[in-house]
């Protein structure tokens, strides 16, 4: 039988209709993604949610499909940028350029873009396209791959973000992205020369994404700053964020409590299983996030979690368990610096792997630095794998990056 959540939780979530088989039987499995769309949004319904709905309280709104098929879910207004401003305001490293009264500038994909865009629509009187979100988060993106970025486009970043720090008293902002659209930004400025055109943020947080380490490190290295990583979903809001100086990751679970559900035996890897809530609409409990992590003891203890290291439904099967996101960036770092995109390339009709890869100057790597990683690729998969660089890697629909392409 699976565990029972506290009275507390249950006494919230027993009028609703997709939780009273639970209720009755005392036992709560898995929430799957599918049971929450399973049925919608009768299997939510209450007399409270429909007067909510009704009075503008709750609203419908579709996830941005970025990890996953797009779902439907019904939560207040500014429910994930609530929960963004109350973690910004809290964070020790972070709470500097809140509490200065400092915009935030969202670097991420065109369809979080293309989603500020819609809600905007919405409003009385509104701009076509407009990208401010409310009078303290603009978003900047326009383009799918930030790799086609023109120097017009990166200059039209530059000059939003200029007008931002200028209209500041001392510059400030506060510098929201995709690890990888602002790593894609540094480049371009680099080989443009356009440094002084960029007024340097007074924090940064990446997020929305697994963030790779070389990622990481060269944001560290452009950027005297705090740089916090950010984990949360469309659904839950932010959970969990690291300190700049350790690296490990600090809670923000009010109202949420967290399982982990090992993925394999003796994998390290687990599963994270969320109740929340946070969201007064829509309480979720025992909800497989979809994401995965590793603890610092390899235990199921969500207090001595260390890092978060993809999706769940991106795991690999290997000889010695499961493979995440973060196993192949780590031998990636420990290869080389240099390098920037990676993707693991499964043959159609044999065991073998292509590891195609980008690198931050655009030279490929030596010779022996290449086989070196093929020997440490093929070791980890079980894959025997051959290095091919590129010019750059492809995007996917969603604005984000695939490290594993499977044979279709």
């Amino acid at each position: 039988m699976s565990p029972l959540p506290s009275p507390h939780v249950v006494d919230r979530v027993r009028d609703i209709p997709v939780y009273r088989a639970s209720v009755a039987r005392g036992d709560f499995p898995i929430l799957e993604k599918a049971e929450i769309a399973r049925g919608f949004p009768d299997n939510w319904m209450t007399p409270g949610l429909a007067a909510a709905l009704e009075a503008g309280e709750a609203e419908y709104v579709l996830s941005t499909g970025t990890n996953h098929a797009r779902m439907q879910l019904i939560r207040p207004p500014y429910f994930l940028l609530r929960s963004y401003y109350r973690l910004w305001s809290e964070h020790p490293d972070l709470r500097g350029t809140w509490e200065a009264g400092a915009k935030r500038i969202s670097l991420t994909t065109v369809l979080a873009t293309e989603h500020v865009a819609r809600v905007n629509a919405k409003k009385p009187g509104a701009t076509p396209g407009e990208r401010w979100l409310d009078d303290r988060t603009l978003y900047l993106n326009r383009t799918l791959d930030p790799a086609d970025w023109g120097r017009a486009e990166v200059r039209r970043m530059l000059a939003e973000i200029r007008a931002v720090s200028d209209a500041h008293p001392t510059g400030a902002y506060h510098l929201d992205c995709s690890g990888y659209h602002l790593a894609h930004l540094v480049q371009k400025v680099d080989a443009w020369g356009l440094w002084d055109e960029f007024p340097r943020p007074g924090s940064i947080v990446h997020a929305y994404e697994y963030t790779p380490l070389n990622v990481r490190a060269l944001l560290h290295r452009h950027f005297d700053c705090p740089v916090v990583d950010l984990f949360g979903s469309t659904e839950l809001g932010y959970l969990y964020s690291s300190d700049p100086r350790t690296g490990r990751y600090r809670p923000h679970l009010d109202d949420m409590s967290v399982e982990l559900l090992p993925v394999a035996a003796g994998s390290g890897i687990h599963c994270l299983i969320v109740t929340s809530l946070r969201n007064p609409f829509m309480p979720l409990v025992r909800y497989r996030s979809g994401d995965c992590v590793r603890t610092l003891d390899g235990s199921a203890d969500p207090e001595r979690i260390a890092a978060f290291c993809g999706r769940e439904k991106e795991l690999l099967d290997a000889p010695d368990g499961p493979v995440a996101q973060a196993d192949l960036d780590a031998i990636v770092n420990e290869a080389s610096d240099r390098l920037f995109l990676a993707q693991l390339r499964l043959s159609e009709t044999s065991r073998r792997a292509a590891l195609h890869y980008t690198t931050f100057d655009g030279a490929p790597l030596d010779a022996a630095r290449a086989r070196h990683l093929e020997g440490r690729v093929g070791a980890l998969t079980g894959h025997p794998c051959t290095m091919e660089h590129r010019a750059d890697l492809p995007i996917g629909r969603s604005g984000k990056y695939a490290w594993l392409a499977r044979p279709s």
